[in-house]
């Protein structure tokens, strides 16, 4: 493992040495910041409403986790689609381009020490986006009395969601030179993967079940809701085990040729 955190700690410097993290953290800082903002506004607004009319027997029981946290952590998840290929576009891709990915090749290292240490790197700045999440959500926690853990939950299953996504992320960028390339490739492959289980609405069958299953997207709805599934972890680890696993089958392909 030591090999592992050595490239891990390698490529999550690279990240900070280029625009990519900061724009990463930037564009999530605000678009995550907007929707917290734009949650929390109108639960107070419609807090101070229900106050002025005397509550009512009716009236919905006004509860900050499912008024503000789950629409925010809700939303991040698809702010995902569009983060998740830029962090991962270069990791290979750029390898290639330079020429240096040789060099890995030919190293005594093993190529599961590479693809984890790259992928742990990914996943490392995508925890810091979760950190920025959660600094919103503290404010939460210092004027009111949210349950933590549906909150604990949630930030787990963005994490698996986040490590799917960068696990696939970083098999389509074993497969070309071209940044660019890689980053539009992974977007499409997650996009589809957040579509798929649309076909369940007009088929029924087994295509559509298995549609719904292989879909990213369903398998966060009961992690918003503070539920832990079993099926809905095993699909997670294994979606990344699978992306690992191709990743090494290409780096395996790339070494022959080298």
């Amino acid at each position: 493992m030591r090999h592992v955190w050595t490239i891990a700690m390698r490529e999550f410097k690279v990240y900070f040495t280029s625009p990519i993290a900061y724009i990463v953290l930037t564009i999530f800082a605000v678009i995550f910041g907007y929707f917290f903002t734009t949650g929390l506004a109108f639960f107070l607004d419609y807090s101070a409403s229900m106050a002025a009319q005397g509550g009512g027997m009716g009236a919905p029981t006004m509860n900050v986790n499912q008024f503000v946290v789950e629409p925010a952590l809700g939303n991040m998840s698809i702010v995902l689609l569009f983060l998740a290929p830029m962090i991962t576009m270069r990791l290979f891709a750029e390898e290639n381009r330079s020429g240096t990915i040789e060099l890995l090749l030919t190293s005594p290292l093993r190529d599961y020490h590479i693809i984890l240490g790259k992928w742990l790197a990914a996943l490392l700045l995508y925890g810091c986006l979760l950190l920025v999440a959660l600094l919103n959500l503290s404010v939460l926690f210092l004027y009111s009395s949210p349950d933590w853990k549906p909150v604990a939950v949630s930030l787990l299953g963005l994490l698996l969601m986040g490590g799917t996504m960068l696990a696939l992320g970083t098999f389509l960028s074993t497969l070309t030179r071209n940044q660019i390339v890689a980053g539009a490739l992974t977007f499409g492959l997650l996009l589809l993967l957040w579509v798929l289980n649309w076909i369940s609405s007009f088929e029924s069958s087994t295509v559509g079940r298995l549609c719904e299953y292989l879909a990213i997207s369903p398998h966060f709805e009961q992690f918003s809701r503070g539920v832990v599934e079993l099926k809905d972890l095993l699909y997670y680890l294994s979606a990344i085990s699978l992306g690992l696993f191709l990743s090494k089958r290409s780096l395996e392909a790339l070494r022959w040729k080298a």
